[in-house]
């Protein structure tokens, strides 16, 4: 999207604690959009010292978007290949308990420079995405590889400008940013639980709470009863 290289990668780099990242970047006809990277759950669990990373991470995000205006738009990135548990997850961690369903998502499928027809990937998947439950307000069959030989490079100067016109049909100046409620951490939260492995305590979720995060100890003591009495396998 932005035309350049700006974002770092890394395939290990803070998996599974929802580490983010915030770019600036302007198109062509000189709209300006803030872009927050968020790292997905790559495995399906998190371990229980993960879980609190992410808890203070999730925490960060939320505070910042709220400054910035809320969230107009999620792009869903999902590599090309078989639909799966975990992408599922991936959604509705973003989507569903984020987000609450109040933003639009587009999905984006990459490594598609092997395609014949990159478009062809979600003609066939389409299905398997309805069968999961992922629903999308528009999609981008793309490749992101830009170092690829001359066969593909066609393909990653299309893929921009696919990327960018979802991006320009679903989110502009006249859409108002979603900032959710006064609940948005303490929801989040409580919905991440779902993903860990182990017990999480009750003393480290309230230490996360006060100390990382700056909630009032008493609020901090009442998310982490709500949390528990929503998943009585957890202490």
């Amino acid at each position: 999207m932005a035309g350049q290289e700006i974002a770092h990668i890394s395939p290990d780099s803070h998996r599974c604690t929802l580490h983010w990242t915030e770019y600036q970047i302007t198109f062509e006809n000189g709209t300006r959009y803030k872009v927050f990277d968020t790292v997905g759950l790559e495995e399906p669990r998190l371990q229980t010292g993960e879980y609190l990373s992410a808890i203070s991470n999730a925490h960060g995000l939320i505070n910042t978007l709220k400054e910035r205006g809320g969230v107009n738009l999620l792009l869903f990135c999902i590599r090309g290949g078989r639909v799966s548990a975990t992408m599922q997850n991936n959604y509705r961690l973003f989507f569903e308990f984020l987000c609450e369903e109040k933003v639009p998502l587009a999905l984006v499928v990459t490594n598609l420079e092997r395609e014949a027809t990159m478009e062809d990937w979600y003609m066939r998947n389409v299905s398997s995405l309805e069968k999961y439950n992922i629903r999308s307000a528009g999609h981008a069959c793309i490749t992101a590889a830009n170092l690829l030989d001359g066969r593909h490079k066609d393909k990653y100067e299309e893929s921009r400008g696919i990327v960018r016109r979802v991006v320009e049909a679903h989110c502009n100046a006249s859409m108002e940013g979603w900032t959710g409620g006064q609940g948005w951490l303490a929801s989040f939260i409580t919905k991440l639980v779902e993903f860990v492995v182990g017990r999480p305590k009750k003393t480290d979720v309230v230490g996360i709470l006060s100390k990382r995060c700056g909630m009032a100890k008493e609020v901090a003591l009442q998310v982490a009863q709500h949390i528990k009495s929503e998943n009585p396998s957890q202490s």
